[in-house]
């Protein structure tokens, strides 16, 4: 219904963010990783997604695609709802979240208020295995030959491979993610995330 909203930032509270669109506000319930992009009295553009239950019609909105996508992502996971996805992605942007699913760190989820080790896990879990299906059948469409993702708890792939696989978790196709890697002196960047990051930034920019 709503692809994102833009206008004025009105209001900013813990995990709220109302946007004023020509003298309408519209109240977003974000992230802390959203509203530490946000300020008062300035412009601002956020990504919505519109919850709607028999008795619930909220709005959700967030500062770039990625974050709306790893939301959409964790409420598609069996127990995980609106609320326990906002306290995961306020703990873990993006870039961390999607290692975490690649690298099979749990650990950094369980950080989030409410969510404990075996909630956790099952998020690891469905969405390691919701990508690694992807992959293969983007393969038998034609598309490129699918990452080999580390199994949970063994030894991972090198950061490369590792970025590569979290911006697929993050919804980018896998020739995105190495067009985005093209041209860069990768001896700059000592981990995964800051891969991920440049490459975002980079993605952007189109």
């Amino acid at each position: 219904m709503f692809y994102y909203v833009e206008g004025t930032v009105a209001f900013v509270e813990q995990s709220l963010c109302v946007i004023d669109c020509a003298g309408v506000g519209y109240a977003c319930h974000t992230s802390q990783n959203t509203i530490s992009q946000v300020k008062v009295g300035k412009p601002a553009r956020l990504y919505t997604y519109l919850y709607v239950r028999e008795d619930i019609f909220d709005l959700y909105g967030f500062a770039d695609q990625e974050e709306l996508s790893c939301f959409k992502m964790l409420i598609g996971v069996s127990g995980v709802g609106p609320k326990a996805a906002l306290a995961i992605l306020s703990v873990a942007p993006p870039s961390r979240l999607a290692l975490s699913i690649i690298t099979g760190e749990e650990k950094l989820l369980t950080q989030a208020p409410g969510i404990g080790k075996k909630i956790a896990q099952r998020i690891v879990l469905e969405l390691r295995d919701k990508m690694s299906k992807e992959q293969l059948e983007g393969a038998k469409n034609g598309g490129s030959a699918a990452l080999e993702l580390p199994a949970q708890g063994g030894a991972s792939v090198n950061h490369t491979q590792e970025a590569i696989a979290a911006l697929m978790v993050l919804g980018y196709a896998q020739s995105e993610a190495l067009a985005a890697l093209e041209g860069l002196d990768l001896s700059e960047y000592p981990d995964a995330e800051s891969i991920i990051r440049v490459c975002l930034k980079r993605l952007a920019m189109g």
